[in-house]
């Protein structure tokens, strides 16, 4: 039998990757990352009002960059066998297109508009949009809100999409659809010329558009238009087909099998968020809670079908079927920020070397070791605290709250600082206030009878960092598995593409053949786990109150 590969590629929040792997044994052969340059620069973003835009050269060269690189890596005698190809993206990402497809941005006149651009998850701009969703929800008999947890979120498609229509009417002349990242890459690869035939992924319809089975689609043009007139159309320029990501998108166009050194026989499939195909990656069985830990969480868990009859789970980011594993209800949750959590805390320590560097006192390299070194030393300071009941304690909505009951107003915290509260104490309140974060969609599961065996944790600061995992597990009161691979949503969307490609009939078959197995398992600390219920308790009450009296 000829060996055969498959590539996956990862869309991240800062990067995107790629790698090349062979079907039979999971090997990763090749592997690329490319910064988005625009981004980097902090181009057409505003951190102050939230406002987070990617411009879609960032994606496109970055596209080309890793697969070009992924197959240089490997050469052509392997790169001739390469069978499919499938991506993952953050979401909700979604950017305006005209009847060709093509982003708005793409064009001269919007090249340099951030509405014309990709709207990133973590943008929050549209919080009064997603407000005014959910009061407009309730004066239907129908609840449309219903298998996204009862709460749309500004962090999603139809809320940006209105908050843009309003702001900028330029945008509003020139836009015919709305269209999400994932869903948007695989028909630029297949070679696509009409928006009105982008095939959507059940994934990010489900998730973040209102697609509902039950509702035969999306919910009527007329739910929307009396939103706002601003959106009357946009729901029959949509598809009421929708697909999973075993499924085909079509082939490489022969514009793009020339850019990537392929042929125009590989299978591009459907495409999907990073947590979701991330979570296939990580080798996800039923009941065991997901969570790709990064700038944020995504966190999935998939249950039968049958399982799910009858049961609505509230608060979280929906709850459709076959948006992980065809034949399963993937469920999503999340934190709006972790490792941007502790990204701002570093930022915030850094600030007096930025002002060195700028003035020329010391060496930016020197510097930016500094910086570099900065958490791991925090990290390894505080792991070394004995926590009490009266600890400093954080509260981590720095971005606002996404599960449960999405909530983008709320504001991060910290209380009981005294004199004696020095840097490593702060930053393990910190640590502490994401793990108790985590354990709030544990307790939302498990309080509305989805049970919950354990934790899969997949990403970069699993890996890394040591003392917030053990920190999660003793909060948490379970064990966390780690898995072995650090690309698990590029090999999950490499598991997809190998079976768009009819290598394997089921992607559960891939995740069996191609899976990379775990490496590590945290453990709770009974002692300690005891110690976080009480303070569980506090977090609770200070969140509350900030809710109820600091919310504007």
């Amino acid at each position: 039998m000829i060996a055969t590969y498959v590539i996956g590629v990862d869309f991240g929040t800062d990067s995107v990757r790629s790698v090349l792997v062979n079907t039979e044994t999971g090997e990763e052969l090749a592997t690329s990352v490319f910064e988005y340059p625009r981004w980097k620069a902090g181009l057409y973003c505003d951190v102050t009002n939230n406002q987070f835009r990617q411009h879609p050269l960032d994606y496109i060269e970055g596209l080309e960059h890793t697969i070009r690189m992924c197959v240089n890596q490997v050469g052509q005698a392997i790169a001739q066998h390469v069978i499919g190809l499938s991506v993952d993206t953050t979401g909700s990402t979604p950017v305006a297109v005209d009847r060709r497809g093509v982003p708005l941005s793409l064009l001269r006149e919007f090249s340099e508009n951030p509405n014309a651009m990709f709207v990133l998850w973590k943008d929050h701009t549209s919080v009064s949009e997603a407000a005014a969703i959910n009061a407009h929800a309730e004066r239907f008999e129908t609840n449309y809100l219903r298998y996204v947890g009862g709460i749309y979120s500004s962090e999603w498609f139809w809320a940006k999409l209105l908050h843009v229509l309003r702001e900028d009417e330029k945008v509003g002349t020139a836009i015919y659809s709305w269209v999400e990242h994932c869903d948007w890459i695989p028909f630029l690869l297949c070679g696509g010329k009409r928006a009105q035939d982008i095939k959507r992924g059940v994934c990010s319809a489900g998730h973040k558009s209102l697609w509902a089975e039950t509702f035969g689609g999306f919910p009527p043009n007329d739910f929307f238009a009396s939103l706002d007139p601003l959106l009357d159309g946009f729901r029959d320029k949509l598809p009421n087909e929708t697909f999973t990501a075993d499924q085909a998108a079509g082939t490489l166009s022969p514009e793009w099998a020339q850019k990537l050194g392929l042929s125009t026989d590989v299978v591009v499939g459907i495409g999907a968020f990073d947590c979701h195909m991330g979570a296939v990656g990580g080798q996800i069985e039923p009941y065991y809670l997901s969570k790709i830990i990064g700038t944020s969480t995504c966190d999935i868990l998939v249950a039968p079908q049958g399982d799910m009859k009858g049961k609505l789970i509230a608060g979280i980011c929906g709850q459709v079927n076959g948006s992980v594993i065809p034949g399963m209800v993937g469920l999503e949750a999340g934190q709006s920020a972790f490792g941007d959590a502790y990204a701002w805390f570093k930022n915030l320590l850094a600030w007096p070397l930025k002002g060195l560097s700028t003035h020329g006192t010391v060496d930016p390299a020197t510097i930016n070791a500094l910086e570099d070194s900065l958490l791991s030393e925090l990290s390894k300071e505080a792991s070394l605290i004995q926590p009490t009941a009266g600890s400093e304690l954080a509260i981590d909505w720095l971005n606002g709250r996404r599960t449960p009951d999405a909530n983008q107003l709320v504001k991060g915290a910290f209380t009981g600082i005294s004199l004696a509260s020095d840097a490593p104490r702060l930053f393990r309140a910190l640590v502490e206030a994401t793990a108790f974060g985590a354990k709030k969609i544990v307790d939302r599961f498990t309080g509305q009878e989805i049970p919950v065996k354990g934790l899969i944790a997949l990403g970069g600061i699993p890996r890394k960092s040591p003392f917030v995992m053990q920190v999660m597990a003793d909060v948490i009161g379970m064990p966390i598995k780690v898995h072995r691979s650090e690309q698990t949503c590029a090999i999950g969307a490499a598991m997809f593409a190998a079976t768009a490609a009819g290598r394997f009939d089921r992607v559960e078959d891939a995740m069996q053949q191609m899976g990379q197995g775990f490496d590590k398992v945290y453990h709770p600390n009974p002692a300690h786990h005891a110690l976080y219920t009480d303070r569980y308790v506090r977090y609770t009450s200070v969140g509350d109150f900030i809710e109820r009296h600091l919310t504007n």
